[in-house]
């Protein structure tokens, strides 16, 4: 669990970056929760675009694919959300 300082710090640190995947009419499959997990393993932090057409809210994907794969959610703004999780070889972020 993130403290407000450490979702704050992450937040900025997200501000500069591009969305990596996005999430569509498909919904959180088997692929996409893959792609999470090995995306977060070497950047730690990204950031993810939900469209128009996904079954879910920007919030309620994020809460999904946070547990589905052991992140925190940093943020949720509008159709963007950002995932942080350190990783288990090479921590690249301290909080």
């Amino acid at each position: 669990m993130l403290t407000s300082k450490q979702r704050a710090t992450l937040r900025s640190m997200a501000n500069n970056m591009d969305s990596i995947m996005q999430v569509g009419k498909s919904g959180i499959g088997e692929e996409l929760v893959t792609s999470v997990d090995n995306a977060l393993e070497a950047r730690e932090l990204i950031k993810m675009t939900v469209l128009e057409t996904a079954p879910l809210t920007a919030r309620d994907t994020a809460e999904e694919l946070a547990a589905a794969v052991g992140a925190d959610v940093v943020g949720v703004v509008g159709r963007k959300m950002i995932l942080f999780r350190p990783s288990k070889k090479k921590p690249k972020i301290t909080l």
